[in-house]
């Protein structure tokens, strides 16, 4: 797509609605679909935002893995489980990290839960890779699973392992419901924490594991309203500062990283704009209500120490371009783009 970041925006949204349309007549949407799959390369699944390029996200790998490495500082035996982003930049310098405390490495075993096999396959390779090098003691536990269908045996948690638990923006897939009664009935925005049985159930599972922290990253946003018309505007107003920021940190000089983020972000748009009740899977909602499910599970915020968050901002200094903001309110770091938070970061204890 061509234009000025807006404009792009645009023609997303644009794109994402004519979608919505189409699949009113599911004979014609499944031709088309079809159609498309004839003539070029599908897309990838959805994934979490993970991309390298997206800047504040080296503020959030920084964030959380100078704080696991504080919170399992003298351990011997570490289990960390991976709800998700099956994140190379997030684990192998974590495993650096590990390997250099004052006592010689721990045993480690990371458990990595995700639905794309292609993900574990590439992290796997990379941290024993990583782990041979060092001479340190690792075990990769690939779960290729979907949260939804996650177990608390799939984790095989053991006695005498010091359990570490991070979310990096997939938890509000659990959010999906069938709601599209409610959704036609065009029922009112409410600003109160709707119960979800899945999410509760879940976040319940990991609190019995008793996870010496818990870390959830989730987008700030409110995308998981039941009428079409809140989800649009907000997303347009979240969407915005995400292309504009895109465009300030890459703008003309990695065009190919931009536009491949930028179709990442589309096709967010697409599943918020066209997809209702268990198929639409972006229902990002805001800390706040997180914060009130988690407390509902039993959880405790646990204070982003200020050593260690100094440390990360002056790690990513160099990453943040002119306009990324840091701001520290109780127990949540939202990283923002000018006054616009773009990703809550916030550690939680039993």
């Amino acid at each position: 797509m061509t234009g000025d970041p807006m404009q792009r925006l645009a023609a997303w949204f644009a794109s994402a609605l004519a979608v919505r349309i189409v699949k009113r007549w599911p004979g014609i949407y499944r031709a088309l679909l079809s159609h498309a799959e004839r003539d070029g390369p599908t897309a990838p699944p959805a994934r979490p935002i993970l991309a390298p390029a997206f800047p504040c996200l080296a503020f959030t790998r920084a964030v959380v893995a100078r704080i696991l490495l504080r919170a399992l500082a003298g351990e011997r035996a570490v289990h960390i489980v991976d709800l998700g982003s099956g994140d190379p930049e997030l684990w192998v310098p974590l495993l650096r990290g590990l390997s250099q405390g004052p006592d010689g490495p721990p045993q480690f075993r990371l458990t990595c839960v995700s639905a794309r096999r292609d993900v574990l396959d590439i992290l796997g390779h990379a941290l024993v890779k990583e782990a041979e090098i060092m001479g340190m003691p690792f075990q990769f536990n690939p779960v290729n699973v979907s949260l939804r269908e996650l177990t608390e045996e799939m984790l095989r948690l053991r006695s005498g392992e010091t359990l570490a638990v991070v979310s990096m923006l997939g938890l509000h897939a659990l959010l999906a419901e069938e709601d599209r009664i409610d959704a036609d009935f065009g029922m009112i925005k409410s600003d109160s924490v709707k119960e979800s049985k899945r999410v509760g159930e879940f976040l319940s599972m990991v609190q019995s594991a008793s996870p010496r922290v818990f870390f959830l990253v989730e987008q700030e946003a409110d995308h998981n309203a039941t009428r079409l018309v809140d989800r649009f505007v907000e997303g347009l107003h979240y969407y915005s500062a995400v292309f504009d920021s895109i465009d300030a940190a890459l703008g003309g000089s990695c065009p190919e990283e931009r536009l491949a983020l930028e179709e990442m972000f589309g096709r967010e748009i697409e599943d918020i704009v066209s997809c209702e009740g268990l198929e639409r899977e972006k229902r990002h909602e805001r800390f706040a209500r997180w914060a009130v499910r988690l407390a509902w599970a039993g959880f405790k915020p646990v204070r982003l120490w200020l050593n260690a968050m100094e440390d990360a901002k002056g790690a990513v200094e160099a990453h943040l371009r002119d306009g990324y903001k840091v701001v520290t309110e109780r127990a949540c770091t939202m990283i923002c783009w000018h006054e616009r938070p773009l990703l809550a970061v916030s550690a939680w204890s039993c």
